[in-house]
């Protein structure tokens, strides 16, 4: 069981205001048992772990801390290509949905900084977003030798080092202004359900891809 999960179901019963009595009683096992699942000093089976996300209405996904998302996160039919061009393009689906993703993701992010004003970090934001598209982009254009460079102005050998220097150095601008100006904006999983519709379940799905891949590149450098 991911170590999550007791400190997860721990805050939900606390967020409802309700003792371990009290759900232990609702769930129909011991007090006992149940301090036992919120300390991590057992696990649970999967017939009781689908039965507790049905008591606090969330995922199981979300139980286990495998999404910031409380219920299942998962493509809208908004986020997938129309009927007529799925005919065509079902050999480039993933393509497709990844496109939607990236672009309801980025239509967030840009809404929250007009929510925000501040002009020196939404260019900040740009340029890390700009520079991330063009070293991507570029490294696809020269991967054919004898594609003309004529279009770039940066050193062939040179772009990939200097692109990625420039996007640290946005980082840390965007974190200094965050800093400085103490910008920031109340949120939660809901308050983005809420407001943000069909680009809340592309930003929750790229939440839990991105954070995956970085798990496994993680376990694997570990494991080297």
């Amino acid at each position: 069981m991911d170590n999550d999960f007791p400190r997860i179901i721990t805050f939900l019963r606390k967020e409802r205001g309700l003792s371990q009595k009290q759900v232990a009683a609702d769930l129909e096992i011991s007090q006992a048992l149940l301090s036992h699942y919120e300390k991590g000093i057992r696990e649970c089976g999967l017939d009781f772990l689908v039965k507790m996300a049905e008591y606090y209405e969330v995922s199981c996904d979300y139980l286990l801390g495998r999404t910031v998302q409380r219920r299942l996160a998962s493509i809208t039919s908004d986020d997938l290509p129309e009927s007529d061009e799925i005919r065509h393009l079902k050999g480039h689906m993933i393509n497709q949905i990844n496109k939607k993703l990236l672009m309801n993701t980025t239509t967030v992010i840009f809404d929250l900084l007009a929510q925000i004003g501040n002009k020196k970090l939404t260019n900040s934001v740009s340029n890390y977003l700009m520079c991330a598209q063009y070293q991507i982009f570029r490294t696809i254009y020269c991967a054919e030798e004898n594609n003309s460079q004529t279009m770039f102005s940066v050193d062939r050998n040179r772009y990939k080092n200097l692109t990625s220097a420039s996007m640290l150095v946005d980082l840390e601008m965007i974190d200094a202004l965050i800093e400085n100006n103490e910008l920031s904006l109340p949120l939660s999983p809901d308050v983005i359900s809420t407001y943000f519709d069909k680009g809340a379940s592309s930003l929750f799905n790229l939440i839990q891809y991105s954070e995956r891949n970085i798990k496994n590149i993680a376990q694997n450098k570990a494991s080297v």
